[in-house]
């Protein structure tokens, strides 16, 4: 049984329909890639998921039982739509939002201080909000989204603002959080982190759930058929009909190549071809990106 079930959400706004039926499994203790272009109906579906707004048809499930307001205290969630009191204090600030989310003043400071000592950001706990860059406030909304220890955590845009040393922190705070038992939804556009952090996703596109399941299977079915191969010396005149020569560059004493196979060959057919009239220094198989994937998808 899935943490988080969605299950035939439909969603309609004055004549514009933002899901359709959408329907998705999000395993327990995994991070859950949610994709899709602007528009698609992403954001919706995590209010829905939130409580803030009710599916006109459909239901959300939480362990097995549908979903209630009540159930929100057990969700952190970090929307796209960033929001920090500018004139506040950042401890005061974080020490009112974890409040707010049911944590005692005690309690809430024993965390904040270990977080805000994780993040190396200390310093900042008496310095107004508005005295921090984006990233800076970035930091502070993570750690309320977490503090109160949640078992769902939903991050919208987490990297927005970050540069790639402080997202590289967040992407591990997020992995050491899976390995606690967290479950995590992740929605963004940056398909590195989708590749490195994701164990599912659902892609949303024109509202609705169009492509699904487990990354490394959905990489694997989108495969090309495109191999490199780096040989020995510069000549490579073979002709076949079982595959057709995409590039062939010279590379200091070597030569690579790009092949793609047709369909009626296998793989180590193909490898068997080359490897039997050349010496092959290395040989591998390009797999799509997940950035590839979203392309080709939302295009076709």
């Amino acid at each position: 049984m899935a943490f988080l079930e969605v299950e035939n959400v439909v969603k309609q706004f004055s004549g514009h329909r933002a899901l359709d039926g959408v329907s998705l499994e999000v395993p327990e203790n995994s991070v859950y890639g949610l994709l899709g272009p602007n528009g698609a109906g992403k954001t919706t579906l995590i209010r829905i998921i939130n409580c803030i707004t009710a599916p006109d048809s459909g239901e959300v499930r939480l362990n097995g039982k549908k979903m209630t307001a009540e159930d929100v205290r057990h969700i952190g969630y970090l929307p796209e739509e960033r929001g920090l009191y500018k004139k506040m204090k950042v401890g005061e600030q974080a020490l009112y939002l974890a409040q707010l989310r049911g944590m005692s003043k005690q309690d809430a400071h024993r965390e904040l201080m270990i977080w805000f000592k994780r993040f190396d950001i200390t310093s900042w706990y008496n310095r107004k909000v508005e005295e921090l860059s984006k990233g800076m406030q970035q930091k502070v909304q993570f750690i309320s989204t977490v503090i109160h220890n949640p078992d769902l955590l939903i991050f919208d845009e987490p990297f927005s603002g970050f540069d790639p040393v402080n997202a590289d922190i967040v992407k591990n705070e997020m992995l050491r959080l899976k390995e606690e038992g967290k479950t995590i939804i992740l929605s963004t556009h940056n398909m590195e982190s989708v590749e490195a952090l994701c164990d599912n996703i659902a892609l949303i596109h024109k509202s609705e759930v169009v492509l699904q399941g487990r990354v490394y299977d959905i990489r694997n079915e989108h495969r090309p058929g495109i191999f490199r191969f780096r040989l020995y010396g510069n000549g490579f005149d073979l002709e076949h009909p079982s595959f057709t020569l995409l590039s062939k560059e010279p590379y200091h004493e070597f030569i690579d190549l790009r092949i793609r196979k047709t369909e009626n060959i296998s793989s180590n057919e193909l490898a068997k071809l080359i490897f039997d009239r050349y010496e092959v220094v290395s040989y591998d198989e390009e797999l799509p990106t997940m950035n590839d994937v979203f392309i080709q998808t939302v295009t076709q």
